[in-house]
């Protein structure tokens, strides 16, 4: 059996933050979910693509409720728990960063 190892994979989604992201919350892990829904977004049109800046405003908030709403979570426009693992879920997806070429 062969083992595959490497010293750092990119890309590969965080761990939710501990509290729940909503408009006036800002820094690296705003800016990680926002990256993550703009990548989603190349693969569903019908979502917003947003400012990756860390600051989660008006238009983070809009993309949150269009995601919340095509994969069936409560439309909240908050990133709990449930919704963050669903970001990190579908961004695997669309990325494919879980295959290995």
């Amino acid at each position: 059996m062969y083992i595959n190892t490497a010293e750092e994979i990119s890309g590969v989604p965080s761990s939710w933050p501990g509290v729940v992201l909503s408009v006036g919350s800002s820094g690296s892990k705003v800016r990680q979910m926002q990256e993550q829904l703009n990548r989603i977004a190349r693969a569903y049109p019908a979502m917003p693509s947003i400012a990756a800046d860390g600051i989660y405003g008006p238009r983070t908030q809009e993309a949150v409720e269009t995601f919340q709403s095509i994969f069936g979570l409560p439309v909240t426009g908050n990133v709990d728990f449930r919704t963050w693992y669903k970001i990190s879920e579908i961004y695997v997806g669309v990325s494919r960063i879980a295959e290995l070429a």
